[in-house]
């Protein structure tokens, strides 16, 4: 397939929407580099968690939000982030932590960190290693607008708490909902770097479609940028 060099693809979106499932199908199958923004936010709260800092004391996390050391793998079949040498794949996807990452993330000193960081990861593609495709919530309008295509998920509430309920297990979809919307209300109210759809962000409403539907969607748009 020829896939624009080093073509960024920025795919922004609400939580439950498929944004994981989808960047990572969509880097493999195009043979792109993979990044999951949100699993680095999630890398530094746990990290907060772990060392006792108040998640909702926000100076607390400003002043220690320079201290763990995150890398993220870019590998889509094996995405990896490690804090202090450690993998925490699975430790960031606990309730804890689940819990606790909207308000960590709205700090401004932590943003700044990672949006550094992440651009640190994406501007290899403009050279010799090859195109990426980010995920997260603020891509295409704060960390990387200039890539070549934005794309904002989004699906329906009940569609998303179904996914996510699933996905964790069977855990009540109703109770599943109330929390996915109000990290919808966090990220889009926060004052820095909020939840929107960038400019010139294509939509793509996945409740009705299957994976590799979206998937199809995602990777005809790329091609058009060729």
């Amino acid at each position: 397939m020829d896939v624009p060099v080093n073509v960024v693809v920025a795919v922004d979106g609400t939580s439950g929407s498929g944004k994981s499932s989808t960047c990572r199908a969509v880097a493999d199958r195009l043979g792109l580099r993979y990044l999951d923004t949100g699993a680095q936010y999630r890398a530094i709260t746990w990290w907060m968690l772990a060392q006792g800092v108040d998640v909702h004391d926000a100076a607390a996390v400003a002043v220690r939000a320079g201290e763990p050391v995150l890398e993220s793998g870019t590998d889509p079949l094996a995405p990896a982030i490690t804090v202090d040498g450690r993998d925490v794949s699975v430790e960031i996807r606990s309730d804890e932590v689940n819990a606790a990452v909207s308000p960590v993330s709205a700090v401004p000193e932590v943003r700044s960190r990672l949006v550094a960081l992440q651009r640190a990861i994406i501007a290899p593609a403009e050279g010799l290693q090859g195109g990426i495709v980010v995920e997260g919530r603020d891509i295409g309008s704060v960390v990387w607008p200039q890539a070549e295509l934005k794309v904002y998920l989004t699906a329906d509430p009940a569609a998303r708490a179904a996914r996510r309920a699933l996905e964790n297990g069977g855990a009540d979809v109703t109770a599943t909902q109330e929390s996915l919307l109000a990290r919808d209300r966090i990220d889009s109210g926060r004052a820095v770097a909020p939840l929107t759809m960038a400019d010139g962000a294509v939509h793509v409403d996945s409740t009705e479609l299957t994976l590799d539907e979206v998937v199809d969607v995602v990777v005809g748009l790329v091609m058009e940028r060729r």
